[in-house]
């Protein structure tokens, strides 16, 4: 079995992945930096020279691989659940958690990581909270769907997270 973290960007998914993993003794990894090793190009480079269909068959290939592994806490590209062979392939190796945070929280971390330039490209041509507000409304129905559970991030260390995981698993 594995645990898959799903959900829109940085709503914690390394971050509590990492921790997780830790205290469960098992293995984290992050779909988008597996993505970036097989393929040797940034998911910007990706979405800028191939575009948006071609990096989603890249990370459906990727997370085809991984839902393969075992006992392993995997935290997902925001937009995985968007293919539904890609859920299948979750529901079929693990349990699927949807973290949670609200547009704002979303919106400050976004602006306080230094990766976001090469590891999230704009999804749309708007401004940061407009597309944040309108993706989550789209996304939501589907991380909704495809989770066995949510946990919102808004406000709650790590650590807190995870034991409400932990809990939430038995």
């Amino acid at each position: 079995m594995n645990i898959y973290l799903i959900g829109y960007r940085c709503t914690g998914k390394s971050s509590v992945g990492k921790a997780l993993a830790k205290t469960l003794g098992w293995s984290f990894l992050d779909a988008d930096v597996e993505l970036v090793k097989e393929y040797k190009i940034t998911i910007s480079e990706i979405v800028a020279t191939e575009g948006w269909e071609s990096f989603r068959k890249k990370e459906k290939h990727v997370l085809k691989r991984l839902s393969s592994l075992d006992k392993h806490v995997i935290a997902t590209g925001g937009g995985a659940i968007l293919d539904e062979k890609n859920v299948k392939n979750m529901k079929k190796s693990g349990v699927r958690i949807w973290l949670r945070a609200n547009p704002e929280t979303v919106k400050d971390r976004i602006l306080k990581d230094e990766t976001t330039e090469n590891s999230r490209p704009s999804l749309t041509s708007k401004g940061l909270m407009e597309e944040i507000e309108e993706t989550l409304i789209y996304r939501n129905p589907f991380y909704e769907k495809a989770m066995d559970f949510s946990v919102d991030t808004d406000n709650i260390d790590i650590e807190d997270i995870c034991v409400t995981i932990q809990k939430n698993l038995i």
